[in-house]
């Protein structure tokens, strides 16, 4: 009921502001003037400026540009499957280059979704009516939100705030302490006007809570983003959603991230896909081995992208829960021997090449150990990605809702930022064993540096924390699988070559030609 009702109201906005140039005979209709009458017709309107949303976890943009850049994760290059112009492997590597199209998507998705905010603002901001301050400020912090993705991965940004701009603007680029300061003061100033309730008519929009975590995750940052630190900030602002009371773990770790996660008393804000009405999260495609469809009846066979690191794979305990599933069957990763549903053993017979070494010839066994990133990488190489429940008989779209901020994530910041303060807090240590208890294994008797990014993690992973994690951490530009080390510059990916094209007012960031 919750993602049939968004799904009208969102499909609304879009016919609401595509149809408008089709059909001119009504452009008179739906005006600021006369449609703006009550709350339902705000929000249909709004919708448009979460539907760009939907960008964010398909292949080729930020859930690919976190994730590959990580320790996490990788995408092999198989002969001809995934070559790409070899630009998966300069991700890995931290060999970036300012042509690469994922810099360029993550760049257009971003932008894209604050032109949308930007021209609604106008559309509301000119309406005569007391309600229609409430949906400015939701505008807003959905604003800042595509803001705080692109000062986390570029930095350095324009700042465009208003619509009606000429059609040959061209925006300088701002600091990234500037950009900082513009998302602090919307998240504080406008998440006050937002609702404190947690129900249907929240759900997969920008609420009060929504707001702190993204000030608990910015603060966290500070040092990285505006250079010094706001850990006193963080921890107020985990704890406007924690003394709440209007969110909880969950008792299950998969039930956030199951088929139907609506429920789940953790998640914050989410993304509602849907298979029919959402589509846009294709994640068994991305990572599954070709063999899997017959594993999960798909009615589409998967791409073999997307493994996880062996290293990363490892730093589970074999007892943890998020490994094995519990009582799910999977857990956040695939690996061993796969099956059909049936039960017999998969088996690759295409007419292709296996690396010298694979001593299980053609039956699929996903092998932690990946033989190399490229060119000749196993075809059954890799734990693949699983966190998400797989629906059998699904297609290449998801209808999990996928999960933005949740209150596990937001124990975790509080923690950080107690521990950064005082290495031997006990509150710090109590939180992240609440995280470790739910996973069925032993406390920690102490928090360090090591386990507590593993920590990190391991209960966030391919949620598209790792790579903000490990820069905080000082890890980014270490060495691991496949990978250099890397340059400091390299922490900002560069501004997309593109974009200096057309607009010569941009400066690309430190270090990038």
């Amino acid at each position: 009921m919750i993602k049939n009702r968004i799904f009208y109201l969102f499909s609304l906005s879009l016919l609401l502001f595509s149809c408008s140039d089709l059909e001119p005979e009504f452009k008179d209709v739906a005006t600021a003037d006369n449609f703006f009458e009550n709350d339902a017709a705000f929000i249909s309107a709004l919708g448009a400026g979460y539907t760009n949303l939907y960008g964010i976890a398909n292949h080729g943009t930020l859930f690919s540009l976190q994730e590959v850049a990580s320790d996490e994760a990788a995408i092999p290059v198989k002969g001809s499957d995934w070559e790409d112009g070899n630009q998966w492997v300069r991700t890995h590597r931290h060999q970036f280059s300012t042509g690469d199209g994922v810099f360029g998507n993550v760049w257009n998705f971003a932008y894209g979704g604050i032109n949308t905010c930007n021209r609604l603002l106008a559309t509301f901001e000119s309406v005569d009516n007391p309600n229609s301050a409430a949906f400015i400020a939701e505008l807003r912090v959905l604003r800042a939100f595509y803001y705080l993705q692109l000062l986390d991965v570029f930095g350095n940004i324009p700042l465009v705030t208003s619509f009606d701009v000429p059609v040959d603007y061209k925006p300088a680029t701002e600091t990234r302490a500037k950009i900082y300061e513009f998302v602090e003061n919307e998240l504080k100033t406008q998440g006050a006007l937002l609702s404190k309730d947690v129900n249907s008519s929240t759900y997969a929009r920008v609420n009060y809570y929504v707001a702190q975590a993204m000030l608990s995750q910015l603060y966290l940052n500070a040092n990285e983003y505006k250079g010094s630190p706001e850990f006193d900030k963080a921890i107020a602002a985990a704890d406007e959603i924690i003394n709440s009371g209007k969110y909880s773990l969950e008792s299950s770790y998969f039930a956030n991230f199951a088929i139907n996660n609506g429920s789940s008393k953790e998640n914050i804000f989410v993304i509602p896909y849907d298979k029919v009405n959402a589509a846009g999260f294709n994640l068994p495609v991305m990572t599954l081995h070709y063999e899997s469809q017959k594993t999960f009846k798909f009615t589409e066979q998967p791409w073999n992208g997307y493994t996880s690191l062996a290293d990363f794979y490892n730093s589970f305990e074999d007892t943890d829960i998020r490994k094995t599933g519990g009582g799910r069957g999977y857990g956040v990763m695939l690996a061993g021997p796969q099956y059909a549903a049936d039960g017999t053993r998969l088996e690759d017979k295409a007419d292709s090449w296996y690396p010298d070494g694979d001593t299980d010839g053609r039956l699929v066994n996903l092998n932690p150990e990946i033989n190399q990133l490229a060119p000749k990488a196993g075809r059954d190489a890799g734990a693949r990605f699983s966190k998400y429940e797989y629906e059998i008989g699904g297609t290449s779209n998801m209808s999990n809702d996928f999960v933005l901020f949740r209150y596990g994530e937001v124990l975790l910041n509080k923690a950080e930022a107690l521990w950064r303060k005082n290495s031997g807090d006990a509150t710090a240590l109590e939180l992240v064993n609440m995280i470790r208890t739910r996973a069925g294994v032993a406390p920690f008797a102490s928090l360090t540096a090591d386990n507590f990014l593993a920590e990190r993690g391991r209960e966030l992973c391919f949620e598209m924390k790792r790579r903000t994690d490990l820069i905080r951490f000082g890890k980014y530009d270490d060495a691991w699988w496949e990978k250099p080390v890397s340059e400091p510059y390299k922490k900002l990916m560069p501004i997309p070559a593109a974009q200096i094209v057309l607009n010569p007012n941009l400066k690309q960031n430190d270090g990038y030609n």
